[in-house]
């Protein structure tokens, strides 16, 4: 009686989600933006099971849900990714930035200067000065003329297009880079100076690399 009774109290919560909010599913796929595969696809698996509780049982995930929520995914990935183009395009053109070049992983590329060194590899220990912004100019960070950021390349801790910028840049050159939201801090920033889905730009000095 009791296990009964707390179904039905499940079932009543679900009911009332589904109320407020199935109107709004789709409008809400579309604003949560790009995030992670695990991510999204927990999201729409949630919000599956939540349509599921129209009727008087839970609906349990069948193959074809999954590659249902697949697709949707990648159709809303698809217009996300054109969407930050846009803004990356958009950004180059008003800044003329010629001969800036995409990387296969999205990346945005203009290196310069007279490299005085190798090419950087993983396991280098990297030191550069920098400045890091969002596409209206707005400064994020920046580093101290006495205490230049460095790191190790390959050991995470820094975005993953950062760490891709500095595998094409040698000691003495520079660097603009434009990193989209999936190789900087995705889906809800950093929760300090970058907001949620932001486009950054590096602007980067190579000072020192260490082996």
């Amino acid at each position: 009686m009791l296990q009964e009774e707390r179904r039905s109290c499940r079932l009543a919560r679900s009911k009332t989600f589904l109320r407020r909010y199935s109107n709004h599913t789709q409008q809400y796929l579309i604003k949560v933006k790009v995030m992670g595969f695990r991510y999204t696809i927990t999201l729409i698996i949630i919000i599956t099971f939540f349509l599921g509780c129209k009727r008087n049982e839970p609906k349990r995930m069948t193959q074809k849900d999954v590659n249902e929520a697949k697709k949707t995914f990648v159709k809303i990935n698809k217009v996300l990714i054109d969407e930050d183009r846009a803004l990356i395009e958009g950004y180059i053109k008003r800044y003329r930035l010629d001969g800036i070049k995409e990387s296969g992983t999205g990346l945005y590329s203009l290196v310069w200067g007279d490299a005085t060194g190798d090419s950087i590899k993983v396991g280098d220990v990297v030191e550069f000065s920098y400045r890091l912004t969002l596409l209206d100019g707005t400064l994020c960070y920046q580093s101290r003329v006495d205490s230049p950021k460095k790191f190790k390349v390959g050991m995470g801790g820094v975005e993953s297009g950062l760490e891709q910028a500095v595998l094409i840049m040698k000691k003495g050159q520079k660097g603009k880079f434009i990193l989209p939201p999936h190789l900087a801090h995705g889906l809800i920033g950093d929760a300090d100076k970058i907001p949620a889905r932001a486009i950054i730009v590096y602007d980067i000095e190579m000072l020192n690399v260490y082996r």
